[in-house]
């Protein structure tokens, strides 16, 4: 197993031997960079391959690269620029609304303890349960933490789009979730997400 390398020594090689430093920042920030994409577009073929892209435009540019941020932070944006772009070139129909799933009634009992982990997981199972539209504009807007107005303009939907899709995301993350934590501590976790 390679060792991790600091930014600062990916970024000192990325001038001296960039080749070098491209293959240890894939091999060390690869997964990362898959696992952002698949939040959004929950599809690991999908995901890999706009990972790679990320990769290979870094190769691309490597003579010209300036990177002024931490390189997670670097990676985070163009992951996240790829896969607006991915989603803007599929032309998603926003207009057709997908319902979402109906609900059913026999959740597990409220006062289940749930370690960190498991909570989490549930979260998870929660957000990939919400129609695909819905689910792209939540974690844009949670994850990645762009304003409804960027969302909009990178998706070319209205902001109404977007608060309308928010606000279902919501709702069904709030009754799914409901289940495993109190009113208060349920608010505030939504509100995190």
């Amino acid at each position: 197993m390679q060792p991790n390398y600091t930014d600062q020594a990916l970024l000192e090689l990325l001038r001296k031997d960039a080749d070098k430093a491209v293959e240890l920042l894939f091999r060390q920030y690869y997964s990362y960079v898959c696992k952002m994409v698949y939040q959004v577009v929950a599809d690991a073929v999908i995901a890999e391959d706009i990972g790679q892209e990320v990769f290979f435009e870094i190769w691309r540019r490597k003579d010209q690269l300036v990177i002024n941020t931490s390189l997670k932070a670097y990676l985070r944006r163009s992951a996240v620029n790829r896969t607006l772009n991915y989603l803007r070139d599929r032309k998603i129909k926003w207009e057709d609304d997908q319902e979402l799933p109906m609900l059913e009634d026999d959740t597990p009992s409220t006062t289940q303890l749930l370690e960190a982990e498991e909570l989490q997981e549930h979260i998870d199972n929660a957000i990939d349960q919400l129609p695909e539209k819905c689910r792209i504009v939540f974690m844009l807007s949670r994850q990645e933490d762009l304003s409804y107005q960027e969302i909009a303009d990178h998706l070319n939907i209205s902001i109404k789009t977007v608060e309308n899709q928010i606000s279902k995301a919501l709702k069904h993350l709030r009754a799914v979730l409901k289940p495993y934590l109190s009113g208060g501590l349920l608010f505030l976790l939504i509100f995190l997400i």
